[in-house]
């Protein structure tokens, strides 16, 4: 198992943040198997280019919401990181209130 779910869509509020505030919070070591998805399909085209990451943030983005760390952005990444038999990704974690 990679993920804990593949979910489909964001259940938690909208945060808001934008791609500069999310470059504020220092990333740190998260578990795959503890991650629920946001988006339950992937361009393998996204997965498989050499500069997926030229354009956006080298750490995905997790949000995390009553309990549960949601994997709002870096999906293609967090693959990379299986297909490499890695368990942990560092992401930026947004600790949202309950």
């Amino acid at each position: 198992m990679i993920f804990k779910l593949v979910g489909d869509g964001r259940p938690y509020p909208d945060h808001g943040l934008t791609h500069r505030e999310w470059a504020q919070i220092p990333p740190r070591q998260v578990r795959l198997d503890s991650l629920i998805t946001t988006k339950a399909m992937l361009d393998l085209h996204s997965l498989l280019a050499a500069d997926s990451t030229f354009y956006g943030d080298l750490f995905p983005h997790v949000v995390q919401w009553q309990g549960e760390l949601y994997l709002e952005d870096g999906l293609h990444r967090a693959l990379r990181a299986a297909l490499q038999q890695r368990s942990i990704l560092h992401a930026r974690v947004l600790e949202l209130p309950n």
